[in-house]
């Protein structure tokens, strides 16, 4: 005999076939020249992040991101366990840096790997550098978690960083699981980021949203 809870696991984990659910995100860095206050060891200030592509909080999906820095600073390889998903430091060198991405367990076992070149200075190497506007370098991609889970669907159907599919004919959404109260938590998007006016647009994004927007109301 089953106990209640087994038969709600053995659904809330059963895939959904002919289903797929994306994330639009965005990963790169901004950085900053510090002018008078630069010295050989330190020339720039930077941030590099995963920000979902509309700057919702990506901490339905992902657990945590581990950034791995050039071997010349303290602590190359740094955790960071909630959203926003970024890490700042200064320096003078530009390097690739590894940005792992875990997820939580009803998403994927499997993390993703994603690779950004830090960028310090302009292309236009010539001009005068300014201590004003930063260096802005970021990649679109989407993330696609084929045959999700019903518990994962569920889950986050409603949240707004998540692009749901057409659903094949005849299927019927798993209720959706209550969020909790917002004002408890912690907030992870990045729409009031301090950095967020150097934010690059990303079409793909808004018209993602839109589509979504729409599918929703269609329901």
């Amino acid at each position: 005999m089953s106990k209640p809870e087994d038969t709600e696991k053995k659904i809330l984990n059963k895939k959904l076939k002919d289903v797929e659910i994306s994330i639009p995100i965005v990963y790169g860095n901004i950085s900053f020249w510090l002018g008078k206050k630069a010295n050989e060891y330190q020339s720039h200030k930077w941030t590099v992040y995963v920000r979902g592509a509309t700057n919702e909080d990506l901490g339905v999906v992902i657990k945590r991101a581990v950034f791995q820095l050039h071997s010349s600073f303290n602590n190359p390889t740094r955790v960071v366990e909630s959203p926003p998903f970024e890490l700042s430091e200064a320096g003078w060198g530009e390097f690739e840096i590894a940005i792992t991405l875990y997820f939580h367990s009803d998403v994927c076992d499997k993390p993703l790997n994603l690779y950004h070149h830090l960028k310090l200075y302009p292309e236009d190497e010539s001009g005068p550098m300014s201590t004003k506007k930063p260096v802005v370098v970021e990649s679109y991609d989407e993330i696609v978690f084929p045959e999700p889970s019903e518990g994962f669907f569920a889950r986050v159907q409603s949240h707004p960083a998540v692009t749901l599919p057409r659903l094949p004919a005849g299927f019927t959404l798993p209720p959706p699981v209550p969020v909790e109260d917002a004002s408890k938590r912690k907030r992870g998007d990045t729409k009031d980021h301090p950095l967020s006016q150097w934010f690059m647009n990303f079409s793909e994004a808004d018209e993602l949203l839109q589509l979504a927007a729409a599918r929703q109301q269609s329901w």
